[in-house]
């Protein structure tokens, strides 16, 4: 998106503003699928990731399921259109009230723990189908944070407790239709995924009636210029020859799965905020901006790079280093010593890869508004989230007078 264009929408609706780039969505999600071509795959988007329900529609549309990880983003998917068939539950150590909710549904149940298998039996056997999400003990990820299938992570029912996984198969009977693994974030080498992966494919060669694997997501995408990525294509090629082979051992076709979030929407977000102070300190220069980790908590919560450029003075060189910061009354770091031209109170800048883990993260902290959104899509802009106001901060208080 051009900064023109940006600039534009920052008058048209005021700042702080999300704005997300729907035909950039629709690359990432071809992308995707020409990678893996010679292999019956489906994308289930990670809508943690962004959950706005215009997002969710335009994936619908786009031919992408859904993945969700809490009854409300259930109820989330199903208000953007989604049929429940098209929804899977990934739990992560949840009351079994919220599986027995989505369950109610007919969305399909991907438990992490022993415990939720037992549960399930007690109470389903084999009268619904279930997928487990294994932890594969393999590390990947672009910070710890973010590493989900080493051996210390909490997520996933841990391979070596196959035995104890296969004996509640059979006790209840259970109709174990997926088996499911998601390694990290962030994940630039392809051999990570092939690990991970041959270790499920070990695993599943014990479940007689599996239909689906989904090997989760965490693709690297590039945070600012000559980022390396994952070689999407390299890692289409490779273990898509692995999965064929691997059902060609099981005696049948299954589906391959992928469950992408910030693959798909970190690059088509910006955040545009206004300069509100140059701040001239003896060891640096300070931009203070609109904005802060109530809208974007990522460089404070993971030391996150996000590339910040000056559009209200796009085509000017880089003069000057400075560091932006935050208006929160808090340590507020957004970006350190990066290079702009010439910045003064009043300008805008654009964060980038700001399309995932932004306004899902947000919070009212300091009591602050969180922002507006808008999407634009195939030269069409759309306004899919309102600003708050003090009304929505005091919607849910109830006032006590003493």
């Amino acid at each position: 998106m051009n900064n023109t264009t940006l600039l534009n929408l920052a008058g048209t609706w005021g700042t702080p503003l999300y704005v997300y780039e729907g035909d950039k969505i629709e690359e990432k999600v071809n992308e995707l699928r020409a990678a893996f071509a010679g292999v019956p795959m489906k994308i289930k988007y990670a809508c943690k990731a962004n959950t706005n329900i215009s997002v969710l529609s335009l994936m619908r549309t786009l031919g992408v399921e859904v993945d969700v990880v809490s009854p409300q983003e259930m109820h989330l998917a199903l208000k953007a259109g989604f049929a429940p068939e098209q929804i899977t539950f990934t739990s992560s150590g949840v009351g079994f009230e919220e599986i027995e909710e989505c369950l109610s549904h007919g969305v399909l149940i991907n438990v992490d723990n022993l415990s939720a298998m037992e549960k399930f039996g007690q109470k389903y056997g084999s009268s619904r189908p279930l997928f487990l999400r294994i932890r594969p003990n393999v590390e990947g990820g672009g910070n710890l944070k973010i590493s989900t299938g080493h051996g210390n992570s909490k997520f996933g029912i841990p391979v070596e407790q196959k035995e104890e996984i296969l004996k509640l198969v059979n006790r209840y009977n259970l109709n174990i239709v997926g088996l499911h693994q998601h390694t990290g974030s962030d994940i630039k080498d392809g051999e990570t995924f092939i690990r991970a992966a041959e270790v499920m494919f070990s695993l599943a060669m014990s479940f007689g009636n599996l239909r689906y694997l989904d090997f989760g997501g965490g693709f690297k995408v590039a945070y600012r210029e000559g980022d390396a990525v994952t070689d999407m294509k390299d890692l289409g090629d490779k273990l898509s020859a692995r999965f064929q082979d691997f059902c060609k051992a099981y005696g049948r076709e299954l589906e391959l799965w992928f469950e992408p979030g910030k693959f798909l929407v970190s690059e088509s977000g910006f955040l545009l905020a206004q300069v509100n102070v140059v701040k001239n300190n003896p060891n640096g220069t300070l931009l203070g901006l609109n904005t802060g980790l109530n809208h974007l908590i990522r460089p404070m919560m993971y030391d996150a790079y996000h590339d910040v450029i000056n559009i209200s003075k796009a085509g000017l060189p880089a003069r000057k280093k400075y560091n932006v910061v935050g208006y929160m009354c808090e340590t507020d770091d957004i970006a350190k010593d990066r290079e702009l031209p010439e910045t003064e109170e009043g300008d805008i800048l654009a964060i980038r890869n700001a399309g995932a883990y932004g306004f899902t993260m947000a919070s009212q902290y300091n009591s602050r508004f969180r922002p507006a959104e808008v999407l634009v899509y195939r030269g069409e802009e759309y306004l899919i989230r309102r600003r708050e106001t003090l009304d929505d901060i005091l919607k849910n208080q109830v006032l006590i007078t003493f």
